[in-house]
């Protein structure tokens, strides 16, 4: 079995727990005779399923074999894993679309490429009972994970939907304080704030444990009801060098995905267990259950909604305009697909 994830809350953070576990910030082909070493990020979210339930089963750590060890370190939000993959101290990355754009454009392609899906849907703005239009949200404080990440952005453009102006200081119409999930609930159950937009499990943690009602459910907004909440990456240097290992941890996300589909009972125990063992919280098997109903696992990287949600950061000031040719890297995934006789996913 993988060691057990380690805890990060921010990219300096992992960073620095890595090199105290003596992985180089600096990652390539390993010296003769040293076994290579592939670093997994993910986070501490229901809609990382695949990633929690692949580790903790030793899916990833079977299908890379002998002479290949496996570490891991978990991340709060987007930004701070593409800091750690950028500084190349993480190799694969469970990730969100907006980070994995900005990844890209802002190192001109040249830093990573989506090898997969993994979740999609289970995301929402939680609000307190007593907003119950947009109107009402003139004034008010939302949290969002982190300035940037996926569910920021869908923040951000709704609002801007609505009328509202929002700022990166937390001014503007609405204030956006970003912070850890874990840390809005417990401010939105003390009042601090008066919702959130947030990935699941914690919409539904906010509900439940929080006192709030849904305002917004992110599925409702798009026209299939179906968007792309969690890719995985690499970094373009470690595909280039490590083609196989690549391949292997893609076999070890399929198997993973099967076993969610085989057995979701068992798979919702070994999330749940994580959870608990990251954020220092489980959940009751009622808001497991309903958590769990709301998003999608897998395979399928969903482009065409992570075109659109680049669309969406641009219009709210976040990024410019990208050009996401070269993105996608699927050809290997597809080839394992067809192994499996199962259907081949479609990128631009």
């Amino acid at each position: 079995m993988p060691p057990r994830p380690r805890r990060a809350a921010a990219a300096a953070v992992a960073l620095a727990l890595l090199g105290s576990l003596g992985v180089s910030a600096c990652a390539g082909t390993p010296a003769a005779g040293t076994p290579l070493t592939v670093t997994l990020g993910y986070f501490p979210n229901l809609t990382h399923a695949p990633a929690l339930v692949g580790v903790e089963k030793g899916a990833y750590a079977a299908a890379l074999g002998q002479g290949v060890q496996l570490r891991t370190v978990t991340f709060n939000a987007g930004p701070a894993a593409l800091e750690a993959l950028n500084a190349g101290s993480v190799d694969i990355t469970f990730i969100g679309p907006n980070p994995t754009i900005t990844g890209f454009t802002r190192s001109k392609g040249q830093a990573l490429r989506v090898i997969s899906g993994a979740a999609a849907n289970g995301a929402a703005l939680v609000v307190s009972k007593d907003i119950t239009t947009p109107a009402q949200l003139k004034g008010r404080r939302l949290a969002t994970p982190q300035l940037g990440n996926t569910q920021d952005v869908a923040l951000r453009y709704w609002l801007k939907e609505q009328g509202f102006a929002t700022d990166t200081e937390g001014g503007g119409d609405v204030s956006i304080l970003p912070q850890e999930n874990a840390t809005a609930l417990q401010a939105f159950s003390a009042g601090q704030i008066d919702g959130a937009w947030v990935p699941e499990p914690w919409a539904t943690r906010l509900v439940r444990e929080g006192g709030g009602h849904v305002l917004v459910d992110e599925a409702e907004l798009w026209p299939d009801k179906k968007f792309v909440v969690t890719n995985v990456v690499v970094r373009t240097q470690f595909l280039t060098e490590h083609p196989e290992q690549v391949k292997a941890f893609l076999t070890g996300l399929l198997d993973t995905l099967d076993g969610i589909a085989a057995d979701p009972d068992g798979a919702k125990k070994v999330v749940n267990d994580q959870l608990e063992a990251l954020t220092g919280k489980g959940m009751d098997a009622a808001v497991l259950d309903e958590a769990w109903s709301k998003v999608v696992f897998t395979a399928d990287p969903l482009a065409s909604t992570l075109a659109e949600g680049a669309a969406h950061a641009s219009a709210v000031g976040l990024l410019e305009q990208p050009d996401l040719t070269g993105l996608y890297a699927v050809d290997t995934l597809n080839g394992l697909l067809a192994e499996r006789k199962e259907k081949a996913v479609s990128v631009p």
